[in-house]
């Protein structure tokens, strides 16, 4: 379990830390589009919708500067629920050990794997290739055996964010995507 401890935290920090309308008279129009049970008119709304939430949450990890709390508030704007209070745990805990960190994460695929219900479930291949967290003498705290590339499955609920949605659980997965 302590082996994990480094790996969840540096992917909270770093992952690991996402209308046209018809011209009138121009033909029969289109019905109304019929909301999908998390309030999104289509899956491809939805699916906008939670690559834009991720993708400004890694923006917000790739800006946290450890020695400075302040930097941690953008990515608890772009979190909720578990998500937002293992942030802020993992955050204070790695601010009082003097951590840093180093290096840019990113992601390369995002699925959508449901919106017919609450939460929004997707899944991302998370990149933390040039990642490291360093402990308070500049050794890296990172396992020798860490991933690279990490699935996660990630959980969107509605929240007062320009996408509508904030991260509320991620969670490391098994899967094919990151292949």
């Amino acid at each position: 379990m302590n082996r994990r401890r480094p790996l969840r935290a540096a992917s909270i920090v770093i992952a690991a830390m996402l209308g046209v309308g018809a011209l009138a008279g121009c033909g029969p129009s289109d019905p109304a589009p019929t909301p999908t049970p998390t309030g999104f008119a289509s899956e491809e709304e939805a699916f906008a919708a939670a690559e834009a939430t991720y993708r400004a949450y890694v923006e917000a990890l790739n800006e946290v500067d450890l020695s400075d709390p302040s930097t941690f508030e953008e990515v608890y704007r772009w979190t909720t629920d578990d998500a937002n209070a293992e942030a802020r745990e993992s955050f204070s805990q790695m601010h009082a050990d003097g951590w840093t960190v180093s290096g840019q994460t990113g992601y390369d695929s995002l699925r959508l794997v449901d919106i017919e219900s609450t939460p929004i479930m997707v899944e991302v291949c998370l990149d933390v290739t040039d990642v490291d967290v360093l402990d308070e003498s500049g050794q890296s705290i990172v396992p020798a055996t860490r991933l690279d590339r990490q699935a996660v499955s990630v959980d969107l609920t509605r929240a007062d964010t320009s996408t509508g949605l904030a991260i509320s659980t991620s969670n490391a997965i098994e899967s094919d995507l990151c292949d």
